[in-house]
């Protein structure tokens, strides 16, 4: 009868029947997994810590910058450099259009006054046509007289020209000039003479 075996016998066919050993690697499987799992999540959570902590620092670094900044920003400071740039950009707008102005209204002087000097150039100091033998002096003469007309006498010196008085009406200026080319050019001289008619 089953019943009379030993007990030994029965649970070591039992055992045999069963055959556990599959079940046993399949365990010992899912326990590897498990720890390899546990080993692979615990490595990604140190990794976000660190990631995490470095994150912080750069706020908080950035952090303080940003309140750097908003505490030395001055709001009326720079409301009041706006306006005072402002301000210099339309005063300079307006010193560069008077000065258009003024070189274009020199600059109509000018030709009006180079058509009187050739106009006077071919009449003679009388008024008449210059002839070809005392073309030399009265040339002379007629850029002498277009000369003070313009407010400029020139004296002698010797036998040179060496000393320019420039007389300005409108403004009631006189300069008194020793020409000396040797120290200056003619055309130094030239724009001189126009800078104080």
């Amino acid at each position: 009868m089953l019943l009379e075996d030993p007990p030994s016998t029965l649970i070591s066919h039992t055992i045999s029947n069963f055959n556990i050993q599959p079940d046993k690697l399949a365990v010992s499987r899912i326990s590897e997994s498990l720890s390899t799992l546990n080993q692979a999540r615990d490595l990604r959570l140190r990794e976000a810590e660190t990631s995490l902590k470095k994150l912080s620092r750069t706020l908080s670094t950035l952090s303080s910058q940003h309140n750097e900044l908003v505490s030395s920003h001055s709001s009326s400071a720079h409301a009041s450099e706006i306006s005072r740039l402002d301000t210099q950009k339309f005063r300079i707008a307006k010193g560069v259009s008077d000065l258009e102005m003024e070189t274009e209204r020199l600059q109509s002087q000018l030709q009006e006054l180079r058509g009187r000097l050739e106009e006077l150039e071919i009449q003679g100091v009388d008024g008449a046509e210059i002839k070809e033998g005392g073309a030399v002096d009265d040339e002379v003469l007629l850029r002498l007289k277009v000369y003070r007309s313009l407010g400029i006498e020139i004296e002698r010196d010797g036998d040179k020209w060496g000393r320019v008085v420039v007389r300005n009406d409108r403004k009631g200026d006189v300069h008194v000039v020793n020409v000396d080319n040797r120290k200056f050019s003619r055309f130094w001289y030239a724009n001189y003479f126009w800078e104080h008619l």
